[in-house]
């Protein structure tokens, strides 16, 4: 019987070695894995595979691969290079699980209401109706594929801290608006989680949000008193909006909250970060004691 999960004879391949990819890689090898991860720009090491399909820089595979987490969003266009590029060198692999990271944006603007991965699809975005498009091409694919959909990532380096310490955060209140949030380690644990699960037990689309949306306002405030420090002035948004950039402002156009029920009681996860208070104080003591 083929081992469930990532341990010592697994063999992993991140498409995409940013935040959150470097992060899984780092969990997978802790378990005795061999991993390699793929980049746009040629670093040192032979973990390292460069692939920028802007420049042409395709890579060779390893060769028997077991688990496959791509983290690649779509290209400018639209479009997915992994899947266009190494998705028929995937097919030839023994893998046991692939994982794509997707967006809660796909279920658009809910104005608040709660969605589950049985709500319906409609998102307004249009980077959000591309990374829907790519999401269902590799759930057509025929790999031993989970989507997970993910809200907005935290964790060290990702908090609001910096821009309170060098007076760039903005407190904005949209009235009623609310924002879904997930700690970096909790992706991670939750991939390794279903890693392990029988195949027959891993759903086929997963949110992966922690237990409570709020404003920002609330997780701004939050973090000031981590650290110490006053508050900015609060802003309407709809005073603020004229000075924003469009992607500034697409973050703001959908509302709504995202149901984990399916991962946290149908599949028995454990939140470690359960709300944005646990994340941000673990985040903060870990960007304290990181090396100067």
């Amino acid at each position: 019987m083929t081992a469930r999960g990532v341990n010592p004879s697994s063999r992993v391949l991140v498409l995409g070695g940013g935040y959150t990819g470097q992060r899984f890689a780092d969990a997978a090898r802790a378990r005795g894995a061999q991993v390699w991860l793929t980049s746009r720009s040629i670093k040192e090491g032979s973990q390292w595979l460069h692939f920028n399909a802007g420049e042409g820089a395709v890579p060779q595979l390893p060769e028997g691969l077991s688990h496959v987490l791509i983290t690649l969003p779509p290209n400018k266009n639209g479009e997915d290079d992994a899947y266009n590029l190494l998705g028929e060198s995937l097919r030839h692999q023994p893998l046991q699980w692939v994982g794509y990271l997707s967006t809660t944006g796909v279920y658009g603007d809910t104005q608040g209401r709660w969605a589950d991965e049985q709500s319906p699809t409609e998102p307004g975005l249009r980077r959000s109706q591309s990374r829907l498009q790519c999401e269902q091409r590799w759930l057509a694919s025929a790999l031993p594929l989970q989507s997970f959909r993910l809200p907005a990532i935290y964790g060290p380096g990702r908090c609001p801290f910096q821009q309170l310490q060098q007076g760039q955060a903005r407190l904005i209140h949209k009235p009623k608006q609310v924002f879904c949030r997930i700690h970096v380690d909790d992706i991670v644990g939750v991939l390794l989680h279903c890693c392990g699960l029988p195949p027959e037990a891993r759903p086929a689309v997963l949110n992966v949000s922690d237990d409570l949306p709020c404003p920002s306002s609330e997780t701004l405030g939050y973090a000031a008193h981590l650290l110490g420090c006053k508050l900015p002035a609060v802003r309407n948004f709809r005073d603020a909006q004229a000075e924003m950039s469009a992607m500034a402002l697409s973050f703001w156009a959908d509302n709504r909250r995202v149901s984990n029920a399916r991962l946290c009681q149908d599949l028995g996860y454990q939140l470690r970060y359960p709300s944005y208070r646990e994340g941000f104080a673990a985040s903060w003591e870990e960007e304290q004691n990181r090396p100067k």
